[in-house]
Parts: structure tokens; sequence; C-alpha cells
């Protein structure tokens, strides 16, 4: 038996979860989310718990059966609680502001950059440095995350761009020019 897939969800009150067939429905305060279900995988509502169980015990299913729990359990905590990422700019003359539905960054280069906020995201400035990434959907969030820090990855040698806020850079020392 799986670990992971063995562990049934809690279900909060206030979340709503609905299993049709092979695709669950999770909604919440902060939005709602489906999940379908692959081939050979069932949940099921018991109570107050949802239970995810598997067909066989071949290696494909075992795989399946934690990947699906731990999916479900992120979307049953994404409509209730929700999950964020914060990040940081650093260098002289980094910033960023609100331009319309997106952001424009201004990170060294020769333009400004645009970057379109995709729908179910939110991203709040705390500072013209600092920002938040916010949503239900824990994929989105983190792949918006990291598209944004991809727009200026930090530098080793000059501890500039763009990180997450708990993201530790080692710094390397440059050349030393001993002839």
């Amino acid at each position: 038996m799986s670990r992971i897939g063995k562990l049934p969800i809690e279900i909060e009150p206030g979340i709503k979860v609905s299993v049709e067939g092979a695709k669950v429905s999770v909604q919440g305060p902060n939005g709602s989310l489906s999940q379908p279900l692959p081939d050979g995988i069932t949940a099921k509502l018991d109570g107050q718990q949802l239970v995810v169980s598997r067909r066989n015990d071949s290696k494909k299913q075992k795989a399946l059966h934690g990947l699906c729990r731990s999916l479900l359990a992120n979307a049953v905590h994404g409509v209730s609680k929700g999950f964020s990422k914060d990040l940081e700019i650093h260098g002289v003359g980094y910033r960023v502001e609100m331009a319309g539905k997106g952001l424009k960054f201004s990170l060294g280069y020769s333009h400004p950059i645009e970057f379109p906020v995709p729908e179910g995201v939110e991203v709040a400035l705390e500072k013209n440095t600092r920002l938040k990434v916010s949503g239900c959907d824990r994929q989105k969030v983190g792949q918006v995350a990291a598209d944004i820090r991809a727009l200026r990855p930090p530098d080793v040698y000059k501890q500039k761009g763009i990180r997450y806020a708990n993201e530790l850079i080692r710094k390397k020392a440059g050349k030393t020019g001993v002839q």
C-alpha cells in the first residue's frame, strides 16, 4: 500500500467535494478546482474524509495512487487556504509595477518587460521590489512564480536578479587576476 495514497484527506467545513466518475470537483471560499482521475484510481467520500484507492498493486497503479492523493489534497488545501510564493528583486534600478492586468518589469535590459498575469492567479506588490504570487491552484502559482524568476535569474557573482524570498544564493568569487 502506498504510504501517501492510503492517508485520508480531511475535508474542513465549508468545503464542498463531489465525485463524478473519474473526476473530483472541489469548491471552497477561494475558488473551485477539478481533478481528473486516471484509469484504475477511484475516490470516494466517507463522511468528512476523501479516500483514494487503486484497482491493483501494479507498479504504475502504486505510483498513480500517491500522486492522485497528493493532487486532491492540494486541491482541498488550495480552495480553503490557498497557496502563495514570495519573490524579491535585487539590483540597482530593478523594479516592478502594475500595468493594467499585468506587470511591467525594469530589469536592466534595454526595454521594460511586460508580463501578463494568467487567470486564477493574483499578484500583489508589497514594494516595487517585492511581490507575492497567490491563488488556489498550486501548480499555476508555482509556474507563474518560476516564469517571473526566469525573466532575470539570480546572478551568483553580483547577487542581482529575481529570487524567491527564502532562496539563498551563494556568492562566487570572481577572477583573481594572478599573473
